[in-house]
C-alpha cells in the first residue's frame, strides 16, 4: 500500500468520479483512468486471479518420480 498526495480539487473529481462509476475505492478509478490512457488491456492483469496457488514443496520437479 502506498500513499499520495494529491490537491484538494484533485480529490473532489476523483470523488465524485467514484461515486458517478459506483468504484469501490480510489485505486479502482485511478487504475481504470490509467488503463485508459495508456491504452493498455486491462485483462492482461489478474488473468489467473483466484485461480493461482503458491508452489508447495511437492511441485519441485527434482524431487518427482518418473
Amino acid at each position: 500500500m502506498k500513499t499520495i498526495q494529491v490537491r484538494e480539487e484533485t480529490y473532489r473529481l476523483l470523488s465524485k468520479l467514484k461515486e458517478a462509476r459506483k468504484a469501490r475505492s480510489f485505486d479502482e478509478v485511478i487504475f481504470n483512468l490509467l488503463i485508459k490512457e495508456l491504452g493498455i488491456e486491462a485483462d492482461m492483469f489478474g488473468a489467473d486471479k483466484g485461480r493461482v496457488k503458491p508452489f508447495s514443496p511437492e511441485d519441485r520437479m527434482e524431487d518427482r518420480e518418473w
